[in-house]
């Protein structure tokens, strides 16, 4: 009897520990739903807006005299931009960019382009605006919701001017019209606008070292309507398309339009002769740019709801 007495005892202490334990248990079940909520609510309470920064750092030219994408003459670059988050992975990006562009022939280890012997310099300003995607959760301040790759795509305009020096002295090529563009013998050739549309795809990755501020890195290539960033497209217009200019002493000389647009004779004899390949007119320009970034974080604040 005694020893059954004891067994009773033994399962009502069990099932005590057991409730006990299905206690504790719901109670911190119940507590880590209550944190879960009051940080969602957190979450859902400090809006990020977007952002406001600048950028620095360098740009790159691909064209008519850098056939093989090489990157060996970056240039500087800078940039301010606008970033409107409707929620903390899509938004909408407004640019503004300036890069210093230049190449010449002579960076190319082909022969025959060496030969060619033709380079350009030019300002690019931009304007864009850009879907913009990112690819993490991004929460200013907030741990684990710090940092993210970003995704950009657009459109955008842009101007340039290219132009060349000649002993020692700077000129515009557009102007002179160095592939016969408004000569009668080429009615044809229309002379090149300044202005030109662009493509920007921009990947990179943000930190947010701190609720308030952000830094970033990006690549952002630039796909774009004109063969004439480099002032070099089609064919050769022949020395019959640049008259010689009249001198006071009754002699002619050669016109800055004829020297620059076939710049071979400086190797010996020249190979710009009417109706021969200039540049690769089936192919458009293109540039890009690599910054590294600085922004400001635009958030508000929403009282969380009762419950």
């Amino acid at each position: 009897m005694q020893h059954k007495k004891s067994g009773i005892f033994s399962v009502i202490k069990n099932i005590n520990y057991i409730a006990a334990m299905f206690r504790r248990s719901l109670l911190v079940l119940v507590t880590g739903i209550t944190f879960l909520h009051a940080k969602a609510q957190l979450y859902e309470s400090n809006i990020h807006q977007g952002e406001v920064g600048v950028a620095v750092g360098l740009g790159h030219y691909f064209g008519d005299l850098n056939t093989r994408a090489a990157i060996n003459r970056p240039k500087f670059s800078a940039g301010a931009f606008f970033v409107k988050q409707f929620n903390p992975y899509v938004g909408i990006k407004l640019g503004a960019d300036y890069a210093f562009l230049a190449y010449s022939d002579q960076y190319s280890k082909n022969a025959v382009q060496k030969t060619r012997n033709l380079s350009f310099n030019t300002n690019v300003w931009e304007a864009s605006l850009s879907g913009y995607f990112n690819f993490f959760r991004f929460i200013p301040g907030t741990e684990g919701f710090s940092y993210t790759p970003y995704v950009s795509l657009g459109v955008g305009v842009f101007s340039y001017d290219p132009f060349a020096y000649l002993n020692g002295e700077k000129y515009f090529l557009r102007p002179l019209g160095t592939e016969g563009q408004g000569s009668s013998l080429y009615p044809d050739r229309k002379p090149y606008s300044s202005m030109a549309v662009c493509f920007p795809l921009t990947v990179g990755v943000k930190y947010a070292s701190n609720s308030d501020h952000n830094v970033c890195g990006e690549i952002g290539y630039r796909f774009t309507n004109t063969d004439y960033l480099d002032d070099v497209s089609t064919t050769y217009a022949g020395p019959e398309a640049f008259p010689a200019i009249p001198q006071p002493d009754g002699s002619l000389a050669p016109s800055p339009a004829y020297l620059l647009q076939d710049r071979s004779y400086e190797y010996g004899t020249p190979i710009g002769i009417k109706g021969r390949q200039r540049g690769i007119s089936t192919q458009k320009d293109a540039y890009v740019m690599l910054h590294i970034g600085v922004s400001l974080n635009l958030s508000s604040y929403k009282c969380p709801q009762p419950n």
